[in-house]
């Protein structure tokens, strides 16, 4: 099978010919038809994640179709159409585990990051973290639903049930989390690059209440604020948009430093939280709630072998939306 691989020498991956995977014991083999090209994957080969594994084949938010089910397997047939997200493995007896928060789990395994991932023509997975993908969406709109989706729908909770929701980074979680507000009938006010156009059309087209740069104020307090860029100085921002017992979520696995700021921002019962990973409950809620209506997923599609150069420009900022490798079909 064709897979693009890094080795860790470079952020650029290696397009390279490799054995076809076989699936073992509660695994599922996989033929890939797409996967998504999510930002931490740009934190895996650029170093800000350590210790990948290597050589790795990158890439967590994956579609595909079940070519093979190794013993044990339950929920899964052959021809089915799965979703791995970046979740990929639990211990199932640490203390995180026996509670219910397996994201929090002490020896997890990640898709794309310790274990191989989509990023190939071929995958296999553990069954026992794969899901079933609503059938309203193709290969393509499906992909960003297995990370930017699931993240998102995570952070959205986090917030709570309120009403006035702030998206700081306007990228492919941020425009499936905004869908969801809306849908729940909140309020969004979409925060971008300054000067980034583009990304402000785009979440006024998804029917946001305001849309501005990260360096604006909006035009009300918040209630909340999510945050999905990787840069640690819009903590104090978010927090100074936020009323008095709002909170401020940072949705990423990886930012920037925060800065230090006033405790006056802090202060009057504002908090700040991040998500970590998702759990499997998570991915089921929320394939329910994004099959029960459709979300407009904005895409821009690469080929396999184009994978550093999707790399590349969403490193850039020059994706609205969602990157997507299309691999087959």
């Amino acid at each position: 099978m064709r897979a693009m691989v890094f080795d860790g020498s470079t952020p650029s991956l290696r397009e390279t010919d490799l054995p076809d995977p076989v699936a073992g014991t509660g695994e599922l083999a996989i033929d890939v038809h797409t996967c998504g090209v999510c930002r931490t994957d740009l934190h895996v080969v650029d170093g800000d994640l350590r210790d990948p594994k290597r050589p790795l084949i990158p890439g967590h938010e994956i579609v595909g179709t079940v070519t093979a089910v190794g013993i044990g397997v339950s929920g899964f047939t052959v021809g089915d159409r799965v979703g791995v997200p970046w979740l990929g493995h639990t211990c199932g007896h640490c203390h995180f585990c026996g509670i219910g928060r397996e994201n929090l789990c002490d020896t997890p395994g990640f898709t794309g990051y310790t274990i191989d991932g989509g990023y190939a023509e071929r995958v296999v997975a553990d069954s026992r973290f794969c899901l079933h993908v609503p059938p309203r969406y193709s290969n393509v709109e499906a992909a960003p639903l297995m990370c930017a989706g699931l993240i998102g729908y995570r952070t959205l909770s986090m917030a709570g049930d309120v009403k006035r929701i702030g998206i700081y980074g306007f990228g492919a979680a941020a425009h499936i989390v905004a869908q969801l507000a809306r849908h729940q009938g909140r309020t969004v006010y979409a925060f971008t690059r300054p000067g980034d156009a583009a990304a402000q059309q785009l979440a006024l087209d998804l029917k946001a209440h305001w849309a501005g740069g990260s360096d604006e104020m909006p035009p009300d307090e918040l209630d909340a604020a999510l945050i999905f860029a990787p840069a640690g100085a819009l903590v104090p921002a978010a927090l100074k948009a936020v009323a008095k017992g709002g909170i401020v979520v940072c949705g990423g696995i990886h930012m920037s430093d925060i800065p230090s700021f006033p405790y006056a921002l802090l202060w009057g019962e504002r908090r700040v939280v991040s998500v970590a990973n998702l759990t499997r409950d998570d991915g089921r809620a929320f394939m329910r709630l994004a099959g029960q209506f459709h979300l407009d997923m904005r895409t821009t599609c690469y080929a396999l072998a184009d994978a550093n150069r999707a790399l590349d420009d969403l490193r850039a900022g020059r994706v609205t939306g969602a990157a997507v490798l299309r691999i087959r079909g």
